[in-house]
């Protein structure tokens, strides 16, 4: 009876090693030439998209129109063009002025299209003399200039900008007007450009032919400065270089998301030398901005 059921046995795992090898014989076999067959690949991940901003037409549809196989979306204020450059993705967002409609616009944007770095430029208005129409700034660092508490002051004793005190409204979750929280959100909070895009753009500045490429701070803030006292207070005390309405907003949502970001900023005008305004040099910037992209774009591909 044991003699019997070891043959059994055996039999079983004969018939079971041949079965094996067959389905490998069939699995690597050819498949006949009268079968019709079809290979679907894996799929791969997507590239991110490369995004520069403008907040006004000038400023934005330049970029726009240097695209390939340009689509537009639209999203509350802000329109975004679609394309690639050099057939890398590309998203182009006319973000609207100011900093309500450049943070809206910024994080639409990330939400919708995840990109792996942001560029935010356009035109500013100077706050270093040194500076002349059509030198462009980098922004090492930016800030919202207009985050600021003011003293109390009795009434009749007017008002002294030049004595306001700077508010950190990203401090702490409390007040930063009122309570023990206030104390700690007197003070400036600077968001830094992107280290690397701050070293590749500097590396093309002789290519620039408008005027110098420098880094400094930009000043953001829904205003417009013409006194000059002020321009100069905020350039000793908060060592901006330029003023504009966008740049710190678009930082902040950028630095809330992880993103990479650096702002650029052409000078439009500078009324502390008498530096008048020029239009023109929005589409310069856009176009050293394009010098920049092509040169990342480069980067990565090598």
């Amino acid at each position: 009876m044991y003699h019997i059921h070891k043959q059994h046995t055996f039999r079983l795992l004969a018939i079971a090693f041949l079965t094996v090898i067959s389905n490998c014989a069939w699995a690597s076999a050819p498949l006949s030439h009268n079968m019709k067959s079809v290979e679907v690949s894996s799929p791969s991940t997507p590239l991110q998209p490369i995004m520069i901003q403008g907040p006004m037409p000038i400023e934005a549809e330049y970029f726009a129109a240097l695209l390939s196989n340009v689509t537009i979306e639209y999203a509350g204020n802000a329109v975004f063009y679609k394309g690639t450059l050099n057939g890398y993705p590309i998203v182009v967002a006319k973000t609207g002025k100011g900093l309500e409609n450049t943070a809206a616009a910024t994080a639409i944007g990330i939400e919708r299209y995840h990109p792996r770095l942001i560029i935010n430029q356009g035109t500013s208005g100077g706050h270093d003399p040194s500076l002349k129409v059509g030198d462009i700034v980098l922004g090492e660092r930016s800030i919202n200039a207009s985050n600021f508490k003011t003293p109390k002051v009795p009434k009749g004793e007017g008002t002294d900008p030049l004595n306001w005190i700077p508010m950190d409204i990203m401090a702490s979750e409390g007040s930063a007007g009122e309570g023990s929280s206030a104390k700690d959100a007197e003070k400036l909070r600077f968001y830094l450009g992107d280290k690397q895009l701050i070293a590749l753009a500097s590396s093309l500045a002789n290519q620039y032919e408008r005027g110098s490429v420098v880094k400094g701070t930009i000043g953001s803030g829904n205003f417009w400065n013409n006194e000059l006292d002020r321009i100069a207070w905020l350039h000793k005390n908060l060592g901006t270089s330029v003023e504009e309405m966008e740049t710190a907003s678009a930082a902040q949502i950028a630095h809330a998301y992880h993103i990479p970001f650096l702002g650029v900023r052409v000078l439009s005008n500078n009324i502390t030398n008498h530096g008048e305004y020029d239009p023109t040099t929005a589409e310069d910037c856009q176009a050293f901005v394009a010098k920049i992209i092509e040169a990342y774009i480069s980067k990565i591909n090598g």
